[in-house]
């Protein structure tokens, strides 16, 4: 009887070796195991070998881990009946059943979902071979799960695509810390990596109206003043129409037209024939899309139109890479973030700033799939031109017109949500 006893408790350690292993392998961190392979670690090679099938591997621990159970529990159940006659089998039930539901299942496997990467490595080499030793059972296992799928018309095997892909990075980038800058600001960044594939140029370009452009019909000495004087180096160039744009004037090629010959007077330049050939994309294009172009042509500026040909704005390389690294100013942006926070925790926001922006700066969640600028969703939310002093809840944000300069939304008062605040004071 002794004996038994030291078996049903080596049973228990190989049981709950199954269980930790099971939790460990399943909740490994595959890009930590990627890179440790990468720097030539042969245990975390190993775990991504049984990471790549999966089927063998849950079916070898769940072989495993049954067959031990099974066989302690009928150790315990023939000791208790020899002592206890008939009632032995419920007290055997209980015993077991506690046993195994301590011992073998929720402490091991507790111990493993804290410290998963660590055992992961260490048990690898075990596992790896139990896998090979099993092999012929857990197909053979397999082949009826598939026989049973197929009754229900079912493919085995095949996996649903929910929760992968760009939507598994993102579940994997929003638990860390909120509260450290340094993780918010890299948070930020990888979020707005995935979504250049859902972002289009209408929602990043600069407003035409904002947009500095020459007109070609004026003489060469006043386009040299104004390209002068400009904060830009690359201008497009209009005639007869602002829509018209000609060619695309950089700055660095009448520089270097005027130093050819320092004594030329600048009435004698062509500036038309210095300008590039204006490059026109269309507005819903998409910022990835986008990105690869740019690196094709290597240009960083091309003009925005929208489906009829009209002009609707620029787009440069800075732009797109913004919406990833957040705002890039150089000397000679102008710092206007038109975003500030009041006593009260109300922010008061000019109508041209973006949602995305919003969003990133404060960790908002306002939806940017309708409008891009935050007077943009108050117009489209709304279904009208509101009138200065009216206010709105949408999205759990109350926004207050402040400003209205004809039927434009210029300065407008948002409040986040309660939870909100809270976050941020």
């Amino acid at each position: 009887m002794f004996i038994t006893l030291i078996i049903i408790f080596l049973l228990l350690l190989v049981s709950a070796f199954f269980s930790g292993s099971e939790t460990a392998l399943t909740a490994a961190s595959r890009p930590t195991m990627h890179q440790l392979a990468q720097d030539g670690n042969a245990h975390a090679a190993m775990v991504n070998k049984l990471h790549s099938r999966k089927d063998r591997l849950i079916s070898t621990i769940l072989l495993g881990n049954n067959l031990v159970n099974i066989l302690a529990s009928a150790l315990a159940t023939s000791i208790m009946i020899t002592l206890y006659g008939e009632a032995g089998i419920a007290y055997a039930t209980i015993a077991m059943t506690l046993l195994v539901l301590i011992f073998s299942e929720v402490l091991p496997k507790s111990y493993a979902l804290d410290n998963a990467n660590r055992i992961s490595l260490s048990i690898a080499p075990v596992v790896r071979i139990l896998v090979i030793i099993l092999l012929p059972l857990t197909q053979t296992i397999n082949a009826v799960i598939w026989c049973i799928f197929r009754l229900f018309g079912r493919n085995y095997g095949v996996r649903d695509s929910l929760g992968r892909g760009d939507e598994e990075l993102r579940g994997a980038i929003e638990p860390h810390d909120r509260d450290d800058v340094d993780v918010k600001s890299e948070r930020a960044m990888l979020r707005s990596v995935l979504d250049l594939a859902d972002v289009q140029l209408g929602e990043v370009m600069t407003h035409r109206k904002n947009v500095a452009t020459i007109d070609a019909s004026l003489s060469a000495e006043e386009i040299v003043t104004q390209v002068l004087e400009s904060p830009y180096t690359r201008i497009p160039l209009w005639r007869e129409d602002p829509d018209d744009v000609i060619g695309v004037l950089h700055a660095k090629a009448l520089l270097r037209e005027l130093y050819k010959s320092p004594n030329k007077i600048p009435t004698d330049i062509d500036v038309v024939a210095l300008a590039a050939e204006p490059w026109f994309v269309p507005e819903t294009t998409t910022l990835d899309d986008q990105l690869e172009a740019f690196k094709k042509r290597h240009a960083h500026f091309a003009l925005v139109v929208d489906e009829y040909g009209a002009l609707m704005g620029i787009v440069t390389l800075e732009d797109i890479l913004e919406e990833i690294v957040g705002e890039i100013e150089d000397e000679h942006d102008v710092a206007v973030t038109g975003v500030h926070q009041m006593a009260d925790g109300r922010y008061v926001v000019e109508g041209t700033v973006t949602i995305r922006d919003l969003n990133r700066e404060f960790e908002w969640y306002l939806p940017d799939e309708d409008a891009s600028t935050i007077a943009g969703l108050v117009l489209h939310e709304s279904r009208r031109i509101p009138d200065v002093g009216q206010a709105f809840m949408f999205h759990g944000f109350r926004f207050e017109i402040l400003q209205r300069h004809r039927n434009q939304i210029t300065s407008v008062g948002v409040t986040p949500p309660e939870d909100q605040l809270l976050s941020e004071a």
